[in-house]
């Protein structure tokens, strides 16, 4: 059924935007291009990792009781028998009771050895080893299977893949692998005022903020914004646009136009052209907030102040996208801090208070919705739950970090 400003509550909007998301499309990608991307299925090693029991240190593979009460004035002697070559086997080389190995950093661990001494604690004469600290069996080695086992789950479904994953998958030799495709995202900027970046404005115009800023948040999280400029406030362009956009995109988002005004049409050309879900959401700023759908496609009708639109990206659209992706952790980082001062809210709505952080204290900027320096000023949002009738000074709070 089609609503017109008959708002709901913003856990009601988050199910409603994942009730409508298109499930994750998987594609095979080369491994070197993954980070960012989230994974589809869960990947595996297909091998031990490392394979063979290596050392972590440079030192002396050794059996660990031949060190037991080794001290700096009574060392144990060992007698050392040869030396492992840096990325060759151990050359048959083996420690017997009594005798030790050298070995490098990464190097085969000799058999019979099970631990090996760092050199630093050590002094030579001849082929006698000095010892003169004790090591524990393990100590300064890796196993063979101590990383990961065959079959062992490297990465499970649903991680956006890190830098430091990429390490991991190329250590275990992994050259493609299986990955949610970018969701392709229209966005439409709506509204008589808007001009172009590369445009000044003259009296009553503004440039258009918000395809700069949407398109920057969906390349970081990991989609593909497909920008269809702007459309005049004209019932006969914008539904040419979208469409346009429509078979092109797996979303679109709207800029403007989402108000309860008579020029302010998305509401009623999505509802023409498909059905509205949801026209109106209890959340500070953003109420005038559309979902709709077309066809199987999600339609979103954004505010257009950027701080508003921001907003309802980060905490409405944003499950969406992450549904799309198969992401199974919050890309949202936050962090803890102390309210440096109160902020007033109305009950029953949830709302989004810009702050800035400062030696561990989060400090409201308080300004008004079509202001852009506060985006600019603060580090992150405060939320003050819809059941609360704000906050107050001193209180710790979740910092939801830009």
């Amino acid at each position: 059924m089609s609503r017109f400003l008959e708002v709901i509550d913003v856990p009601g909007a988050v199910a409603t935007a994942i009730r409508i998301a298109p499930d994750p499309v998987p594609e095979e990608i080369p491994a070197d291009e993954a980070p960012g991307r989230v994974t589809c299925t869960d990947v595996t090693a297909n091998a031990d990792i490392p394979g063979f029991d290596r050392s972590i240190v440079d030192g002396f593979a050794v059996r660990a009781e031949d060190t037991s009460g080794a001290t700096d004035s009574a060392p144990a002697l060992l007698r050392s028998t040869g030396r492992v070559a840096m990325g060759e086997p151990d050359g048959g080389l083996a420690v017997a009771p009594g005798n030790c190995v050298y070995v490098p950093t990464g190097g085969v661990l000799p058999k019979g050895a099970d631990a090996v001494v760092m050199v630093e604690h050590t002094d030579t004469e001849g082929e006698t080893v000095l010892v003169k600290r004790p090591v524990a069996h393990g100590e300064n080695v890796l196993m063979h299977d101590e990383d990961y086992r065959r079959g062992e789950v490297i990465l499970p479904a649903g991680r956006r893949i890190t830098p430091q994953d990429a390490g991991v998958l190329a250590a275990c030799g992994k050259v493609s692998l299986t990955v949610a495709k970018k969701p392709v995202i229209g966005i439409i900027s709506t509204g008589n005022e808007l001009v172009p970046v590369t445009a000044v404005p003259g009296p009553g115009q503004v440039r258009d903020a918000n395809t700069s800023m949407l398109v920057a948040y969906l390349r970081e999280y990991g989609c593909t914004p497909r920008v269809y400029g702007i459309v005049r406030d004209e019932r006969e362009s914008f539904e040419a646009t979208l469409a346009k956009a429509l078979p092109e995109c797996d979303v679109v988002l709207i800029s403007g136009g989402s108000s309860k005004d008579d020029r302010d049409m998305t509401a009623s050309v999505i509802a023409r052209m498909g059905e509205v879900l949801v026209h109106g959401i209890t959340i500070a700023p953003g109420k005038p907030t559309i979902i709709g759908t077309i066809g199987k496609t999600p339609v979103f009708g954004l505010p257009g102040h950027p701080a508003s639109a921001y907003v309802v990206l980060l905490v409405i659209v944003r499950p969406l996208l992450a549904h799309m992706l198969g992401e199974k952790k919050t890309a949202i980082t936050t962090t803890r801090a102390t309210l440096g001062s109160n902020i007033p809210s109305q009950k029953g709505r949830e709302e989004y208070v810009r702050v800035k952080l400062a030696n561990g204290i989060a400090h409201p900027i308080f300004g008004k919705a079509g202001l852009l320096n506060t985006l600019v000023e603060s580090d992150g949002l405060v939320c003050v739950a819809a059941g609360q009738e704000g906050l107050e000074q001193g209180t710790e709070v979740d910092v939801i970090l830009w």
